[in-house]
């Protein structure tokens, strides 16, 4: 396949404004793929670029590492991927997956280890250049707009549970239902835990049931170590919020055993007693997203099961509109670009 002409986002400098561009995407070289990209979502994570928040990231750079779209050009040497197979790229700074560190998982060693939108150009654009050790399959049946938030928010969540040692039947809370908390109640209600939703005020009542909560705690006028210990303790809390005191203050919530499973990343130290964590046997622990199998996981329960985020969707033309959306924290629940009609 001959390059390609299309439009991009591009951040120029650390703190620097979005800047449209037409770039030519060249043929892909080894061990690579071009995307035409249908569908990103925006994520919090994307500030990073836009921030310089991680040291020695090259500018111009791309944003964009909740990618949805179709192979169309592979490079001479890759073999089981195919133009027109619709593949979703995300986050990819955890660890890949198919290499010899991951299976013995030593994750940190990981020769792949990049991130998309940091180490190299995202989904910001109507084309990109991806790895193929990045690539995930997009059942049919899940549009790819729906899939595009998967690819983070979704396996970032989908992950840490599976993996969080709770069985079916099992109480697990999710403390907060935001981007990620709103899929983390639709994956453990449809894994078959006793799925607890916690956040701030009544009016969320209705959205944590809608989603697929057996039971809701107001933060606000109810007192969630309380109301957990009253269902026996929960096996798992999984911290979507990203406030730290918050976290600290449904500890006390954990049955024997139990877990506090962080996703969210909050600016600064958790402060709790330690004495507890000791007699009962609990935890702390943090989750990052998963490997390109991880995701394709992910996209797979998501199409048998129904999950699916709550999205916002905006042009490719409004990328630095949908990005300050995104940071306004004001979107229910995911800002999606497309890249179609």
């Amino acid at each position: 396949m001959p390059p390609v002409e299309g439009r991009a986002f591009q951040i120029t400098a650390a703190n620097g404004p979005f800047e449209q561009v037409d770039r030519i995407f060249p043929d892909p070289g080894p061990g690579h793929v071009r995307i035409r990209v249908h569908a990103c979502g925006v994520c919090h994570s994307d500030s990073i670029t836009k921030f310089g928040l991680f040291p020695g990231i090259s500018y111009p750079r791309v944003p964009g590492h909740e990618v949805a779209g179709v192979i169309d050009a592979v490079g001479v040497d890759v073999v089981g991927w195919a133009v027109g197979q619709r593949v979703g790229v995300g986050w990819l700074g955890s660890y890949c997956g198919f290499c010899e560190a991951c299976r013995r998982g030593k994750f940190i060693l990981c020769r792949n280890q990049q991130n998309c939108g940091i180490a190299y150009d995202g989904g910001y654009a109507d084309y990109m250049i991806a790895p193929v050790s990045g690539l995930a399959l997009i059942p049919d049946g899940l549009s790819a707009v729906d899939a595009g938030p998967l690819m983070c928010a979704g396996i970032t969540t989908f992950n840490a549970l599976r993996n969080s040692g709770a069985r079916p039947g099992d109480v697990v809370a999710i403390l907060g239902i935001g981007g990620l908390g709103h899929l983390a109640v639709q994956f453990a209600a449809r894994s078959g835990y006793y799925t607890v939703a916690i956040a701030r005020g009544q009016d969320k009542a209705p959205l944590a049931k809608q989603l697929g909560a057996h039971h809701y705690i107001d933060s606000q006028t109810q007192n969630p170590v309380e109301e957990l210990t009253k269902l026996g303790g929960a096996r798992v809390i999984l911290a979507t919020v990203t406030d730290a005191k918050t976290m600290a203050s449904v500890v006390g919530g954990l049955g024997d055993d139990g877990e506090l499973l962080i996703v969210g990343a909050p600016g600064e130290p958790m402060e709790i007693s330690v004495l507890p964590l000791v007699l009962r046997r609990q935890s702390i622990a943090g989750w990052p997203s998963g490997s390109s199998m991880d995701s394709e996981d992910t996209l797979k329960f998501s199409t048998l099961t129904g999950v699916r985020p709550m999205i916002e969707t905006y042009p490719l033309s409004q990328a630095p509109q949908a990005f300050d959306r995104m940071m306004s924290g004001k979107a229910r629940f995911r800002v999606v670009l497309s890249t179609e009609g």
